[in-house]
Order: C-alpha cells, then structure tokens, then sequence
C-alpha cells in the first residue's frame, strides 16, 4: 500500500499544531500547545525557509524542514526540525514516504545537503536516518559529527 505524501500549505497549520504537541507531549517534553503553533506554522508556511511534508490522508505524520543559505555550496542546507508519525501508524512505511518526499523537494529546491539531529538516546530514529542514506559522520573520514546546543 502507497502512502499518500504531500506538502503542506498554510492551511495545514492546525493540523501540523496538533500533530506536534501530541510529538512532544509524547515525550513528556514541553510544549507551547497547538494554540500557539498554530499561528506561527501558518506564518512560517507562507514564507520561503520553511516547509512541511504530511503523510496520510488524514495526516498521520510530519516533517518539518528549515532552509538556510551558506557559504560553502550555492543551494541552501536543509534542517529536519521535526519528523513525527502517530504512535499506531509507525513501521508501515508512512515515515519513509515522508522522508523520500521531503528529500524530493529539497532536490527541487537545489538544496545542497540535509542535516538531522537526533537524541543519543532515540536509537530507532538513528537507524532510521541511517536506513534511508543520512550518517553521523564525514563520510570521506569517518570523523563523528556532533550537534551542540546553547538556549538563550
């Protein structure tokens, strides 16, 4: 069975809210809740950095990517912010119809790469990312790339 992919519009910002909280509340990490994210996807949707890909029809899954120009390649670098399935639908391919066409609007967009980070603690997302092409490393070196954070 196919699962049906597509790119989100301003529109869709409800649905990318809820989606996200329930991502989060998940988790037990903290949210702003759907009344606040509402507002700024619908924002962020209408402009060019940002764009959503959902699976499933209803919507049963996410991805949520940044764009940024950079000094080393023409097209710009791609952040995955966010990939969510709904727990009852994860391991029947809606993840990986998600991710193939958000890898195919990158293309469209000439992004250069695509950058993921993962918690070290969330093994299934790294073999995840691992099974459909990304790595934590350079790939001519071999050398661990790492992510840092600093909240302000």
């Amino acid at each position: 069975m196919t699962t049906v992919t597509r790119r989100a519009t301003p529109h869709d910002a409800a649905s990318l809210a809820e989606m996200l909280h329930a991502f989060n509340a998940e988790f037990d990490t903290e949210t702003p809740g759907p009344e606040t994210l509402e507002p700024r996807l619908r924002t962020l949707l209408a402009g060019p950095a940002t764009f959503a890909v959902l699976g499933g029809d209803p919507a049963v899954g996410l991805a949520l990517v940044t764009l940024r120009p950079n000094v080393w390649s023409e097209g710009p670098v791609a952040l995955l912010d966010e990939m969510y399935v709904s727990p009852e639908q994860r391991g029947t391919g809606v993840g990986s119809a998600i991710l193939q066409h958000m890898v195919e609007i990158c293309q469209e967009l000439g992004v250069a790469a695509i950058e993921i980070n993962v918690d070290e603690s969330d093994a299934g997302a790294m073999r995840f990312d691992e099974r459909h092409g990304f790595s934590n490393g350079d790939p001519d070196t071999g050398e661990k790339a790492f992510y840092f954070y600093r909240s302000l």
